[in-house]
């Protein structure tokens, strides 16, 4: 797994879109840093273009990834190496290739603004944070829905789809159910509710670690109450991690029974 993981990734690197989303992360970086005289607001127009972005990239790249190497996996199959290796050694490759463009494209212009050794520092690692992890479950996801269909038009068809309910179509139906519900305590339903879009959870994260929970409207003081702990955090970062896992192990579960 570790050698098709390293084929992965460099072959990734060689591509001129991975330099297409480092530059622009860098170049965003170099102007939200040192155009804005308040780097709160800079982290927090990051999160907006993060948050939104880097599901989409991780989707798109993933599924392409997939149907552009199926002659290539076809022939490794033919090998005697574990299917669960191999598809999982090209995510990895995937995921790892655009973290290491998203992380480098905002820490290079972070360490040449001098923020280290300020408060600000723990409020851009938790964007870099947050914006792995959703690099890591975008993509895991959209290795399963390429996995799950054989016809390119519908992998892509389905990816787009998902990417757009959990960014956009998500917060409208949970909108649209806190102002029905209202009549009823929605405190767990909130919670519960965000925890089960990565999304709006890593949003969520940023704002409160911002101090700016009031633009969550008028459930942020739960979710100050909760998210703003420590073990608020622990379960947020658990959360995540168990999002990231479960596409995983379900990718390697597929892979392993699909008849190829």
């Amino acid at each position: 797994m570790i050698k098709i993981l390293k084929y992965s990734f460099y072959d990734l690197m060689r591509s001129r879109w991975s330099y297409v989303y480092f530059i622009f992360y860098l170049l965003l970086g170099f102007v939200l840093l040192f155009l804005n005289n308040d780097v709160s607001k800079a982290v927090i127009t990051l999160m907006n273009v993060i948050i939104v972005l880097v599901p989409l990239i991780g989707t798109i790249f993933g599924v392409m990834y997939y149907y552009n190497s199926r002659e290539f996996t076809e022939l490794l199959l033919a090998q005697p190496i574990k299917r669960s290796s191999i598809f999982l050694g090209q995510y990895l490759g995937v995921a790892f290739s655009l973290t290491l463009s998203l992380v480098l494209g905002l820490g290079i212009p972070f360490v040449l603004y001098g923020l280290f050794g300020s408060n600000v520092i723990w409020d851009f690692s938790l964007l870099l944070v947050t914006g792995a992890f959703l690099t890591l479950i975008f993509t895991a996801l959209a290795f399963n829905i390429a996995i799950s269909n054989e016809n390119k038009i519908k992998g892509f068809g389905y990816a787009v789809l998902l990417w757009l309910f959990l960014a956009v179509i998500y917060d409208g139906l949970f909108l649209m159910s806190l102002i029905i519900l209202e009549d009823y305590p929605l405190d767990t339903f909130s919670l519960v509710a965000s925890m089960l879009n990565p999304i709006d959870l890593s949003r969520t994260l940023i704002l409160l670690k911002l101090d700016i929970s009031a633009l969550l409207g008028y459930t942020g003081a739960v979710f100050k109450k909760f998210f703003g702990t420590d073990f608020g955090l622990f379960v947020s970062i658990a959360i995540l991690l168990l999002w990231t896992i479960l596409p995983i192990f379900r990718l390697a579960y597929k892979a392993n029974r699909k008849d190829f």
